[in-house]
């Protein structure tokens, strides 16, 4: 008796044990099915025309780092063009010093505008100066598709993407409609903006791209008449962060009066003061060496995968 209420106990155990596991197999049999189904809803990515390969660069704080990014690529041997992704606060066309609005080709696409050997396109270029862009998502969109597919960038190595804070419709449009070799995300040391770079990476890790490494912006502010060094914004925040994510920290951009003051003036200091003190070699390794000697000098491919795992790729 007491035999038959053990293996009766046993029996009524393992009910839920079978009904749980088949509905396990049932629940990952949907999320397939759904994946599939999503993939093929997605638009499917297109290379733009003549631009061999895409970075983007996702910041909270302007285009600073980006510009930067370009202009240390553009050695004599590579190519380089700019494209301005923040629909609603452009930045670039003061950054570059470029004004005017960009010409047509008989094809009907748009000509860049082009300083320090860079070409650059921006939604800065076909407004005015203060004029707000109130807009709704679509016509967001709209710009964007404009943007990536109908400018003449000619031919170009890389084609730096400065990505508009956040992590909404711009961000997904671009990622989903063109390849893009990887991701640089800059942040500056605070929990807050460290908040919005992890938010940036999660998303790349989504939508596969790779994620290069991290930047850290205004790392620190060193007294002009004392040389003191202060960290306004904390200190190794985003060392930490890329640690926590298993990607390369790429270094530090510190907080110096000129270069914001030759940002303002459209004459970056990589360009006005190239021999400054703030424009080190340690500057100039944070970008040029994280972009040439990973993905293309190197002819290796190193990032964040979709799983969140550190990959590189001979």
């Amino acid at each position: 008796m007491f035999s038959c209420v053990i293996s009766a106990n046993l029996m009524r155990s393992k009910l839920p044990i079978r009904a749980a596991s088949k509905q396990s197999v049932d629940s990952k049999a949907l999320q397939e099915r759904q994946k599939q189904q999503m993939a093929r809803s997605l638009p499917k990515q297109k290379p733009i025309a003549g631009v061999k390969q895409v970075i983007v660069v996702a910041s909270g704080k302007g285009g600073v780092v980006n510009l930067a990014l370009g202009l240390m690529t553009n050695d004599p041997s590579k190519s380089v063009g700019l494209l301005d992704a923040d629909v609603y606060g452009p930045s670039i066309p003061r950054l570059m010093n470029l004004k005017g609005n960009p010409e047509l080709t008989d094809n009907n696409q748009m000509v860049p505008l082009t300083n320090y050997g860079i070409p650059c396109m921006s939604m800065g270029f076909l407004v005015e100066d203060v004029a707000p862009i109130v807009w709704r998502g679509l016509m967001v969109m709209s710009a964007i598709e404009k943007l990536l597919r109908q400018v003449d960038w000619g031919l170009l190595d890389y084609l730096v993407v400065d990505m508009p804070p956040g992590t909404g419709d711009v961000q997904l449009s671009i990622t989903q409609n063109i390849p893009i070799a990887g991701a640089v995300i800059v942040s500056t040391p605070q929990d807050i903006a460290l908040l919005d770079a992890r938010r940036g990476a999660e998303m790349f890790k989504k939508v596969n791209v790779p994620v290069l490494g991290l930047v850290q912006n205004m790392s620190v502010f060193q007294c002009p008449n004392c040389n003191h060094q202060t960290h306004i914004f904390g200190s190794d925040g985003a060392r930490q962060l890329a640690e926590t994510l298993g990607v390369q920290f790429l270094g530090d951009v510190p907080l110096h009066l000129n270069i914001r003051e030759m940002s303002d003036r459209g004459k970056p200091v990589v360009v006005s003061s190239p021999d400054s003190p703030e424009v080190s070699i340690l500057f100039y390794s944070i970008l040029f060496y994280s972009i040439l000697f990973f993905i293309y000098q190197h002819h290796a491919v190193s990032g964040l995968n979709s799983r969140g795992r550190w990959f590189h790729v001979e």
